[in-house]
């Protein structure tokens, strides 16, 4: 399953795109699996996760055919 990378997220795993587990379910076990596999994201105030394109819950079920996004806080003014 591939995932978009944005951001500090981008910057933290050096790449723009990583391929997950297909073991992983649902968008909680997704970010459990990068806080575990990059620690540092876990000083994100918040990490978003995109599926087509619409924000996903943290029980929405990831489908390995879906565009999955990974976005960072976003700060403006």
């Amino acid at each position: 399953m591939h995932v978009l990378l944005f951001g500090v997220v981008k910057d933290t795993a050096g790449v723009p795109v990583l391929t997950v587990p297909e073991e992983l379910q649902d968008v909680a076990a997704l970010k459990a699996w990068l806080y575990a596999t990059y620690p540092s994201l876990q000083q994100l105030k918040s990490l978003m996760i995109a599926i087509n394109s619409t924000y996903a819950t943290d029980d929405q079920l990831l489908d390995a055919t879906a565009e999955i996004a990974v976005i960072p806080p976003v700060s403006g003014g």
